[in-house]
């Protein structure tokens, strides 16, 4: 798969860097680790930058520093900058609907209530790659926005963790033999004790 560009959404600032809702940027984080990626701020973008090279292809990470409801802007702004098609990008981002420890990959559709995809969405359309990282419900919709905003407990955390390395894992797999590919190593079951 031709992957140029994978984005991680979330909020800047240490008040929401231990909140689900940066599950995202937890992804953008862990892979510019491995692969020795290093983001720099980009204010032509608004956004922090980190170049990578997975499985042979260079590509951008990306963190929008325009809170999560204002994704779109700095991820159309970098896509356009680099000449590449929403085709070619994967979003990473907090999934409600799915339960912690789950993660999924995914090829077009809507938003799902969540607001960064929702404005990436509005600026590029629908056809790009997602990975929706399982952070679980409260239980309660009036509770969903409290509950993405607050510190997770250690517990939670390492769970979603979990699920962000896995994600991680098949990220070459993705690069070389596709979505497919990807998606059945990542959804695969795991084993106990592995």
């Amino acid at each position: 798969m031709l992957l140029k560009l994978i984005v991680g959404l979330g909020n800047p600032g240490a008040e929401y860097a231990h909140t689900r809702h940066n599950a995202g940027f937890w992804f953008v984080e862990e892979l510019a680790r491995r692969h020795g990626g290093v983001f720099r701020p980009d204010a032509r973008h608004q956004g922090d930058l980190a170049r990578v090279r997975i499985a042979g292809a260079e590509l951008w990470l990306l963190k929008p520093m325009t809170f999560m409801n204002r994704s779109g802007g700095p991820t159309s702004s970098v896509l356009n900058f680099y000449k590449a098609e929403p085709g070619e990008m994967l979003v990473a981002h907090d999934e409600i609907d799915l339960p912690l420890g789950a993660a999924r990959l995914k090829q077009g559709g809507g938003h799902g209530g969540n607001n960064g995809l929702r404005d990436v969405i509005a600026h590029l359309g629908p056809e790009f790659v997602r990975l929706r990282i399982g952070v679980a419900h409260p239980g309660d919709k009036e509770e969903v926005a409290d509950y993405l905003l607050r510190r997770v407990p250690v517990d939670d955390e390492r769970v979603i963790l979990g699920s962000v390395i896995a994600s991680a894992d098949v990220m070459p797999e993705l690069i070389e033999n596709g979505l497919q590919k990807a998606t059945n190593l990542l959804h695969a079951p795991k084993e106990q004790g592995t």
